[in-house]
């Protein structure tokens, strides 16, 4: 992606969330895959949007990519280490204890009145567990549903493989462990902890484990019914659409919302119907609807207060 979120989204650095959003929307509207196949220019332009997006658009990740502790990808920025990050390491017999540069001196003492000292004679030497190290990844909508392999780049250069589980959501954290910070004397690695951000789709809505989806028909499909074409996570169906149908009714499809935590089962498809206007109304069509209001005129908010 861009090393400037803020230019990848067409936005100032001191814009509002408001105004990054609509960036993003209309960005998303213009260069999505779906809407543009084959086209690459406006997929990485989608692309680099879409992780812009996700890293700007919670305040806490924006402030620290602004305060410079993660990179444009969302990944921790190599940060000087001190000792107190491995004082604060779980399995430290003094996690949790005051680590301020000013109290190094009794911590140190501490050590070696309860170890006897660093090595030497009858001296041990302290061993403790690396402290882990934080990571926000940003994955696709369909990648969270069907579960993917995505790199990583560590501080130190490394790239290690995350695998995504299906249906993960955002905020959950992935655990590699032994990917993260060494160990101080001959302690093990720390973990790798890597929160997971999903990016939000054009089409699909995730509702739990069900998808759910806005779909427009047209004013004779609304009145006559029929089959129409709808996109699902797994690719295009047909559905039929009722005779008489109003805006705000909605399908069900079985089977085609995201797998089920534990289990082979999927949730469902919610296709959610809304009349959509011509772009002009023609004089056929205006004397036409003049003629049959006449006498066959009906009152849709009937009963609702005036």
């Amino acid at each position: 992606m861009s090393d400037d979120p803020y230019a990848a989204l067409g936005v100032a650095k001191d814009a509002s969330d408001a105004e990054i959003k609509k960036a993003y929307r209309r960005i998303a509207k213009e260069c999505h895959p779906d809407l543009k196949p084959g086209d690459a220019e406006a997929e990485a332009n989608f692309k680099a949007a879409a992780a812009a997006y996700d890293l700007l658009k919670d305040p806490e990740t924006r402030k620290r990519y602004d305060n410079g502790e993660i990179d444009a990808s969302g990944q921790e920025r190599p940060q000087q280490q001190y000792y107190r990050d491995y004082a604060e390491a779980a399995g430290n017999p003094y996690r949790g204890q005051a680590t301020d540069p000013d109290d190094m001196s009794d911590i140190f003492a501490e050590f070696m009145r309860g170890r006897g000292g660093f090595g030497g004679q009858g001296g041990r030497e302290f061993h403790a567990p690396g402290h882990n190290l934080n990571f926000t990844l940003q994955i696709s909508f369909l990648d969270a549903v069907f579960g993917a392999s995505q790199k990583l780049t560590l501080p130190d250069g490394d790239r290690i493989e995350v695998k995504i589980p299906a249906g993960i959501t955002s905020g959950q954290t992935i655990r590699l462990r032994g990917k993260g910070a060494a160990g101080y004397g001959e302690g093990p690695r720390g973990d790798a902890l890597v929160t997971v951000s999903v990016a939000d789709h054009p089409v699909f809505d995730r509702q739990g484990n069900d998808i759910h989806i806005t779909l427009p028909i047209t004013i004779d499909e609304a009145v006559l019914g029929g089959k129409v074409a709808a996109p699902t996570i797994d690719g295009g169906v047909n559905v039929t659409v009722p005779a008489g149908t109003s805006s705000g009714r909605t399908l069900r499809l079985r089977g085609k919302g995201v797998k089920k935590r534990g289990s082979a089962e999927r949730g469902d498809q919610l296709i959610e119907l809304t009349i959509s206007m011509p772009d002009q109304i023609d004089d056929e069509l205006r004397q036409f609807m003049d003629s049959w209001r006449e006498t066959h005129r009906y009152d849709p908010r009937k009963g609702m207060p005036s």
